[in-house]
């Protein structure tokens, strides 16, 4: 199975990793990311003004390249996928800004919402299975506790992204046992770490994230996972808590034996 894949930014500099992982992984599980040419920035947050068109623009054109190619669309940072599905989303159901974006970018056939966008996560959960995946693992994660983070991203808003029960997520407890280890679940893991505004309110982030390590913490976690590169600036870099934090991709090719190839 071959996708369109839309890294974005920071997988291509501070976030190298989290792609780097994936697609090894991908190709140990029979699915190909074929990086779509010339993509540009997503924006990094979704737009809410009703009448904004000019920085969604970048995420419609990812759309109908993959469209073009007949394939489904796989992003893995939660900023690029919130913005790409909530982008989708509008193009598919609200009119004004369907018509104002074609209109602007005068495709040969206009695009009306067709591409299907899926999380990395949920390419391993719906196409590939956490039953396959389970057979593929040759370093089980046995013995180890550890606490998915899903951040608000991923969930929100939950009719629109359609991930997981945004109050009670199971997908990445799923990857977690798929891999021989024990998901840790504890109240903080779908609450916001502060992202966006880490740099200006840094108390207030740093407070945030204190206390969603110091809740995975104490439900018994020994490390924590995040698909977020975010969420993963700000659990590291805004925190006193002592706790690991790792991408889930990274661990995802430990147990499938590919991690030191990767890093080699």
């Amino acid at each position: 199975m071959k996708y369109s894949y839309y890294p974005g930014c920071t997988l291509k500099n501070k976030a190298k990793d989290l792609d780097r992982y994936a697609r090894a992984c991908a190709r140990i599980l029979g699915f190909e990311l074929e990086e779509i040419d010339d993509w540009q920035c997503c924006g990094g947050v979704y737009p809410l003004g009703k009448d904004e068109i000019a920085t969604k623009l970048s995420s419609v054109r990812a759309l109908s390249k993959a469209k073009e190619k007949g394939q489904d669309l796989v992003t893995i940072c939660s900023g690029c996928h919130h913005v790409i599905k909530r982008v989708n989303d509008d193009m598919r159901n609200v009119e004004n800004i369907r018509t104002k974006v074609n209109n602007y970018m005068q495709p040969e056939v206009p695009y009306l919402g067709e591409t299907t966008v899926l999380h990395y996560l949920e390419v391993l959960r719906d196409r590939v299975g956490f039953e396959k995946i389970k057979e593929k693992v040759v370093h089980p994660l046995t013995g180890k506790k550890i606490g998915a983070y899903y951040g608000c991203l991923l969930l929100r808003p939950g009719k629109i992204m359609a991930f997981d029960d945004p109050e009670n997520p199971q997908i990445m407890e799923n990857f977690i046992r798929a891999l021989g280890a024990e998901p840790v679940i504890y109240p903080y893991r779908n609450e916001c770490c502060g992202g966006y505004i880490s740099l200006k309110e840094k108390e207030m982030t740093e407070n945030l994230c204190d206390k969603i390590k110091e809740s995975a913490k104490g439900f018994g976690a020994d490390m924590m996972l995040t698909a977020c590169p975010l969420c993963m600036y700000n659990l590291n870099k805004n925190s006193s808590v002592q706790l690991p934090v790792y991408y889930f991709t990274e661990i995802l090719a430990e147990a499938l034996g590919v991690k030191e190839e990767v890093e080699e």
